[in-house]
Parts: C-alpha cells; structure tokens; sequence
C-alpha cells in the first residue's frame, strides 16, 4: 500500500493524504456476504446518548468476515482483495473447493489466486489458520481467539502483528502489538502473518468533514466550556483547570487513570503489562 498526496489547491487538501488502493481488484462486494447494520450512533436502547461524538456519516454495508477460519482442512483460493468500510484493514474474499465463498482479513503478502488452508495441520504459510500451539516458536500472527471456538477478538487492526514467543503447558505465551506479553490457549486459532494496509496510521485526513463522513461528531474541550458543562470549564480568559490534575465531564480523574478492575480474571493470564503511556503533569493547563 502506498500514500498518496495532494497539491494544496484549497485548505483542505493541503494536508489532506489518501491510500493509493494499489491492492484493490474490485469495487463490487460479494453480494451473498454483506448484510444491513444498524449504525447505533452513540444511542442505548432507550434512545439516550451514552457515547459522545458519534452519528452521522455515509451509509454502510457490513461485509461478513470469517473471524472463526472453522471451515478445516479444505483449500480456498483468494479471488479478491476488496476495500471494507468497516475497519481500517482490507478483506480477501475465499472461494472454497466445496463452493463456499468467506471473507477473511487481508495479510501483507497474500495475492490473488494463492491458496490458503485452515486447519491444525496447515503448512506454516502467510494466510493459513492453526491453533497456537502447532506454530513455531517467533510466528507473526494476527486474528488471534481468546477463547478456543468464539473467533478472533484481538490482532484484527490494519498493520497488527502479534509473536509467538513460548510454550508451556497448556498456554503460549503471546507479545500483543501493545507490547503486552499474555498466555493464551494452545486451542486457540490464529492467523499467520501481518495484518495488510499497514500505512494506515499515516493518513492525514487534512479536514473535518472527511471525520464526519465516518460519523465523528466535534468534541469540544471542556477548558472552553462554561462550569455547568464541565469541571475543567469557567474562569477569566485562558484558565488552568483549578484542580490536582484534569478530570471527566463526570468528574472522574483522566488522562493517564487506570480503570482497569483490580480483581479482573484475565489478570492472571497477563505476564507483563502493556507500554505505559507518556505521563503528564498535574494541574497543567488541559491542552
């Protein structure tokens, strides 16, 4: 994948970069796996916003990915590498030799017309699915499973890249793209390779209506608000926030608060903490 840039003919396009979409082969998704969704805009079933900054955005069809790779031991050849609305990665679509046709999540490196096979054992090949513990020891995997049979839940955003790094027991130990070191089941189904579309991360949108056509509302600082509004808000010009250290709508510490519960199961599986991140300091002006 590449970045492709614009001349700064208006504002907008001064910064404004795009994927180039070089590994795109069709337009058209397959008709038999895409489905209507409804978009919940920040909304709970009573109609109260419960999530701030959300709604709006262009129409969707949601593309039905095959997070599970449960269909075993049968070969599929890639037919297409397709753009997915959805997510950040691009999707590949299947055609099993039994007919069916899957949608899976891209890897670096999968071309058109390769064969890929999931099934525990599966040759050690960009694409195919095993469970954990019949990888190698320092096998990039993505579309890892936390619990045997469910589907992949973590190691799915475009460019994550997850390690094999031990084995013991009935658990390999995983680096995760965080930098946090867990055990996971041997059982667990994971694919082999990178996730594609790893330049992601450096597109710039370059306005605020292209955030919207997501369906990204304005978030306002709370430092610009009036003291009804929020804690941080009120005060003569340019104020600090008047407390220990920035603080929620709610009045709940931010910026750098763990909430993560004390007593949470999966603290046992964790063998080192993810990278913590950039600490900043208390009673400063919120930025």
């Amino acid at each position: 994948m590449g970045i492709r840039a614009y001349r700064p003919y208006t504002p907008s396009t001064r910064q404004h970069t795009v994927s180039d979409f070089a590994e795109i082969t069709t337009s058209e998704p397959e008709k038999t796996l895409v489905t209507h969704k409804h978009r919940h805009k920040g909304r709970n079933n009573r109609g109260v916003v419960t999530c701030r900054h959300r709604g709006g955005g262009h129409k969707r069809l949601y593309r039905i990915i095959d997070f599970r790779r449960d269909k075993l031991n049968i070969p599929a050849k890639v037919v297409t590498v397709e753009y997915d609305p959805n997510r950040n990665a691009r999707i590949s679509l299947l055609h099993y030799q039994d007919g069916e046709k899957r949608y899976i999540l891209h890897p670096v490196g999968l071309t058109v017309g390769t064969t890929v096979i999931s099934g525990p054992d599966s040759p050690i090949e960009i694409g195919n699915a095993l469970p954990l513990g019949n990888m190698p020891l320092g096998t990039n995997v993505h579309n890892v499973e936390l619990t045997p049979g469910r589907g992949a839940q973590i190691v799915r955003a475009a460019g994550a890249t997850a390690q094999v790094m031990a084995k013991e027991g009935n658990f390999v130990t995983l680096r995760l793209p965080s930098g946090e070191v867990r055990l996971i089941r041997r059982e667990c189904y994971a694919t082999i390779g990178q996730v594609g579309n790893v330049d992601a991360r450096n597109i710039s949108l370059g306005k605020a209506g292209r955030k919207r056509w997501k369906g990204r509302r304005p978030e306002v600082r709370g430092s610009v608000m009036n003291p009804v509004d929020h804690p941080h808000g009120g005060g003569e010009g340019r104020a600090p926030i008047g407390r220990s250290g920035p603080v929620t709508p709610w009045g709940k510490p931010a910026l750098g608060y763990k909430t993560r519960k004390k007593n949470k199961p999966s603290n046992a599986l964790i063998v080192r903490r993810r990278r913590k991140s950039s600490k900043r300091g208390k009673g400063g002006r919120q930025t």
